[in-house]
C-alpha cells in the first residue's frame, strides 16, 4: 500500500500504544493500531502514576492529564496527599508499638499520589483516539522489512504495509522476537523475578470493616520473603491489593498466570505470621498466581523500521510504580522525533526507497539513545526495590528505618526528569544525524 502521506502501524492497544496514537493524533501523524484481541481490554487492576507520569500526558497532549485526573485517586486523607506509601509489617500486629510506627511513610512535596483502576484509564484513553484507526482481531504472525515499508501479516492471511511499525504488544509479545531475534536470541524472552503476586480488588467499606482507617491510604507491608500493598483506587469506593511471594523455584508454566487451590495460596502467607486482617482480605484474591517478568537486558529498542514500546522493551516488576509511566515516557519522546521527521522531511517520505529507511532508522535510533538507559535502569531499580520490600535489600534488611531511608531517596530521579529537555534532545539527535546522511549522499 502506497500513500502519499506515509502510515505507522501501531501494534498492540494497551496504555503504551494508546498514548503513542494520541500523541500521533496531536501531531496530526497518520497511524493504524492492530490489536489482536477482538476489544480493548482491562487485564490488570490498579494502577500507579508518578509525577513524571503526569507531566509526560501534558506533554504528549494537555486534555489527557486533566481527563486522567478526573477519574484518579489519592490518599483519602489530606494529609497524606503527599505520601507514596506507609510501610508496615506484614506480622500480627502490623509492627505497631516499635519504635518506627507513625514515622515509616515516603513521598516528596513535589509528589501527589494518584491511582486509578486499569479500565478506567483505558476509557479515558480511548476516548482520544478515532474507532476507525483502530482494527481488533488482528493477531500477527509475521514481520518483514524492505527498503521504505514493513509488511505486516495477520493470522487471518490479511497483509499490510506501513512505513514503520512500532511494537507496543507487552512482555511477550511478537514484535521483540523480530527485533531482536537474529542478533540478540537470548534476550528475546522475559525473565522470571522469582516473584508471583495475587490480586483483588476490593470495596472500600469491606476493606474498612477489616483494617479500619488503614484502608484509606497507600500502604506497604513486609515480611521476608514476601509483601503487601494496598492503596484506593475508584474515587476511593475501592481499594486495589497486590500480596507477592518470593518463588525459589523456575516459572513451570506457559502463561504468565498460574491458578491454585485457594489453601495453596493460603499457605503462601501462613509462614510469614501474616496479621489476620491481612489474611482475612485475602479471601477476596482469585487464587491466580501472576508471576512477575522482566526484560533486565535490552541491548537495542529497534531493527531498521521497527522499534519497540513500553512492556515489549522494557518491561519490569511494578515494585516502583513506574512501568507505565515509562512507557508514557516512551510514546512522548518517540512521537516528537517523528514529529520532526515528518515536519522537516515529508517530501523524501512519499514514497518508499533506501533513503526513506535510513530516515526512519535515524529517528528509532535517536529515540533507542534517549530512552533506553533510562528505561533499562527503571527495570534493575525495580528489581531491586523488591528486595527492599521483602526486607532483603542489599544493606537494609529488616531495619525498618534503613528501608525508609532508602524510600525517601529512590523515587527521585523517576519522578523529576526534565522530559522537556529530552524532547529537544531527541530531535536534535535525529537532526545530527540526518545531517550525517546529507554528507555521506554528497
Amino acid at each position: 500500500m502506497e500513500e502519499a502521506v506515509p502510515t505507522i502501524a501501531i501494534i498492540g492497544a494497551g496504555i503504551s500504544g494508546l498514548a503513542l496514537a494520541i500523541a500521533l493524533s496531536h501531531l496530526n501523524i497518520p497511524f493504524t493500531i492492530y490489536e489482536s484481541a477482538t476489544q480493548f481490554s482491562a487485564t490488570g487492576a490498579g494502577i500507579g502514576l508518578g509525577p513524571n507520569a503526569l507531566r509526560a500526558m501534558d506533554l504528549i497532549d494537555r486534555r489527557f492529564r486533566s481527563k486522567y485526573m478526573e477519574i484518579a485517586t489519592g490518599n483519602l486523607r489530606a494529609e497524606k496527599k503527599h505520601v507514596m506509601m506507609e510501610g508496615m509489617l506484614m506480622e500480627e500486629g502490623l509492627g505497631q508499638g516499635q519504635v518506627w510506627w507513625g514515622k515509616a511513610e515516603w513521598g516528596g512535596e513535589n509528589f501527589e499520589r494518584t491511582g486509578a483502576h486499569r479500565k478506567d484509564l483505558l476509557e479515558v484513553m480511548t476516548g482520544f483516539v478515532e474507532r476507525g484507526r483502530v482494527r481488533f482481531g488482528k493477531r500477527v504472525v509475521r514481520i518483514e522489512q524492505r527498503d521504505g515499508e514493513v509488511e505486516i501479516v495477520f493470522e487471518d492471511g490479511e497483509k499490510v504495509m506501513h512505513m514503520a511499525a512500532v511494537g507496543c504488544d507487552g512482555v511477550k509479545g511478537f514484535s521483540r522476537r523480530v527485533v531482536l531475534g537474529e542478533r540478540f536470541p537470548r534476550e528475546v524472552e522475559p525473565k522470571y523475578t522469582g516473584k508471583y503476586a495475587y490480586r483483588a480488588i476490593v470495596k472500600m467499606e469491606d476493606a474498612r470493616s477489616l483494617l479500619g482507617d488503614l484502608a484509606t491510604d497507600a500502604k506497604m507491608y513486609m515480611g521476608v520473603g514476601s509483601n503487601y500493598s494496598t492503596y484506593p483506587i475508584s474515587k476511593g469506593k475501592e481499594i486495589n491489593v497486590v500480596a507477592f511471594k518470593m518463588d525459589s523455584e523456575p516459572w513451570k508454566y506457559p502463561g504468565n498466570t498460574h491458578e491454585v487451590t485457594r489453601e495453596e495460596m493460603m499457605a503462601d502467607f501462613r509462614e510469614h505470621r501474616l496479621d489476620r486482617r491481612l489474611m482475612k482480605l485475602l479471601d477476596y484474591a482469585k487464587p491466580l498466581r501472576w508471576g512477575i517478568f522482566h526484560h533486565p537486558r535490552t541491548p537495542t529498542y529497534y531493527s531498521s523500521q521497527i522499534c519497540l514500546l513500553g512492556d515489549s522493551a522494557h518491561a519490569s516488576g511494578p515494585h516502583q510504580a513506574a512501568g507505565a509511566g515509562q512507557g508514557l515516557e516512551d510514546a512522548l519522546i518517540l512521537s516528537r522525533v517523528l514529529g520532526k521527521l515528518y515536519r522537516t522531511k515529508m517530501a523524501v517520505l512519499s514514497k518508499p526507497c533506501r533513503h526513506r529507511t535510513r530516515l526512519m532508522e535515524a529517528a528509532f535510533q535517536a529515540y533507542d539513545e534517549i530512552r533506553r538507559p533510562r528505561a533499562q535502569e527503571q527495570v534493575r531499580t525495580a528489581e531491586e526495590c523488591g528486595e527492599v520490600y521483602m526486607l532483603r535489600g542489599a544493606g537494609i534488611g529488616e531495619s525498618m528505618e534503613a528501608v525508609v531511608r532508602d524510600m525517601d531517596d529512590r523515587f527521585k530521579w523517576i519522578w523529576e526528569r526534565d522530559l522537556e529537555a529530552d524532547c529537544r534532545a531527541v530531535e536534535e539527535r535525529f537532526l545530527e544525524r540526518v545531517a550525517t546522511l546529507t554528507n555521506e549522499n554528497a
